[in-house]
């Protein structure tokens, strides 16, 4: 087959397109991210942790990690757990019943130190598949809020409580199933004959009720060791000896473990280990993409590998950043812009972009402002997201600080715009709710 010797060059529109996020310049790029990315001001130990946490990619897909060794090893140490934990057992699908698919997901757990603590692969059934009354019942487990997140961070940091952070191994795999489920081999999973599927003898990560099983053992748990379940968050858990306290935060298999107790912590660690077997992060770094570092000062709290993901994503690395997030003097409408041909990637980003004011309160106003056209966005709404981005480019690292020099005051704010909506003609309402100085929700 013939084929071109013409030279090939790269449009010079492209140029200010990054296809990779890198600590080096690039000179072909105008706006480099790595000028507006800045580790100077970090603690040496802090540096190492956002360094390594950069420099490791996951895979997607069980094709791309098939190619590592390190992710075939844990694969496979992962079949064998499962297998020795009598998950299930291999058989012939009944007549009339289903199987619902599988998936792994993979994922790199971190010490405290920023050394790599493991390399995680996660055997996850396709819940979405299944059908209410006939693979499922009940469904509903709680999870931490990420305000009593906030929150006990602010108290931790004016306390000065310690911060600690578990990872229990395999979680769902302690809760007992009561409906028959089947599931469809594991990709890597060594069998000829591919009509058998496995019978679903104890829960995976995935299906619709393999969370509520696991949660309902785990506070049997801790109820049983002294621990008082809150009414505000069912997924934290408090116990009080005099002046001591010690905070249990769950969020599905991960815990934070907070208070001014350590010989409480370290005994409830004991515990868990004994029991679930867990395995011990160290002190609180990073958590659900939160990165939260810690000096005498307080505690930062941000999401900036998840903003450079997003930026990374949209293809944003190498555009001009912009002051404001929003442009104030034009109002946003449904009947401006032509409709979307495929709406999907901005609502996703959207949805990112919402996870996001979990830090950055200063975006709060426009993304949930934009979130009103998801039903039909436009090109201009579209346009809008992209200056969000561009805003965002600006300072990665800007997140929320709790000062540990703050009282327990608690002080809220709310604002109103009277018929601030030209479409619906409706006023827009805010509100921010502090302790002393730091924000919690």
């Amino acid at each position: 087959m013939r084929r071109s010797n013409r030279h090939k060059t790269v449009p010079a529109y492209l140029k200010d397109f990054h296809t990779s996020f890198t600590t080096k310049s690039d000179s072909n790029s105008r706006y480099p991210i790595d000028a507006y990315v800045s580790l100077a001001r970090l603690s040496p130990s802090f540096k190492q942790v956002i360094c390594s946490i950069d420099s490791h990619e996951e895979p997607d897909s069980y094709e791309a990690a098939s190619q590592h060794k390190h992710w075939q090893t844990t694969m496979s140490e992962e079949l064998t757990a499962l297998q020795q934990n009598k998950t299930w057992t291999v058989t012939y699908l009944p007549k009339g019943k289903r199987a619902i698919g599988c998936k792994w997901v993979y994922k790199v757990k971190y010490k405290a130190d920023d050394s790599i603590e493991r390399y995680k692969a996660r055997l996850v059934a396709k819940g979405y598949t299944q059908k209410e009354s006939l693979d499922y019942l009940h469904t509903f487990s709680p999870v931490a809020k990420i305000t009593t997140i906030r929150l006990i961070l602010s108290l931790a940091s004016i306390h000065n409580w310690h911060l600690k952070q578990l990872d229990v191994n395999n979680a769902f795999l302690h809760g007992d199933l009561d409906e028959e489920v089947y599931m469809h081999l594991p990709p890597g999973f060594n069998e000829h004959d591919k009509n058998l599927v496995c019978h679903l003898h104890k829960s995976l990560y995935g299906p619709k009720q393999a969370s509520r099983q696991w949660y309902s053992k785990l506070s049997e748990f801790l109820c049983s060791h002294g621990y008082n379940q809150s009414f505000a968050d069912h997924s934290l858990y408090l116990k009080f000896n005099k002046s001591r306290i010690t905070a249990l935060l769950i969020y599905v298999d991960d815990v934070i473990l907070a208070g001014n107790d350590i010989d409480e912590i370290n005994a409830i660690t004991d515990l868990l280990n004994c029991t679930f077997r867990i395995k011990n992060l160290g002190n609180l770094t990073y958590f659900l993409g939160f990165e939260i570092a810690r000096n005498n000062k307080g505690i930062h709290l941000c999401q900036r590998k998840y903003t450079i993901d997003i930026l990374k994503e949209a293809g944003m690395l190498g555009f001009a950043p912009m002051p404001t997030p929003m442009n104030f003097s034009r109002h946003k409408s449904t009947n401006i812009g032509e409709p979307l041909a495929d709406p999907t990637p901005f609502r996703r980003l959207l949805g990112r972009l919402i996870y996001l004011t979990n830090t950055r309160p200063d975006i709060t106003f426009v993304v949930h402002h934009l979130s009103q056209f998801i039903a039909a966005p436009t090109t201009l709404h579209h346009q809008a997201s992209m200056r969000i981005l561009r805003y965002l480019k600006r300072h990665p690292r800007q997140g929320i600080f709790f000062d540990s020099t703050s009282n327990l005051q608690l002080k809220a704010f709310c604002d109103s715009d009277w018929v601030g909506c030209p479409t619906t003609r409706r006023s827009v309402t805010s509100y921010i709710i502090y302790i002393g100085n730091s924000p919690i929700c």
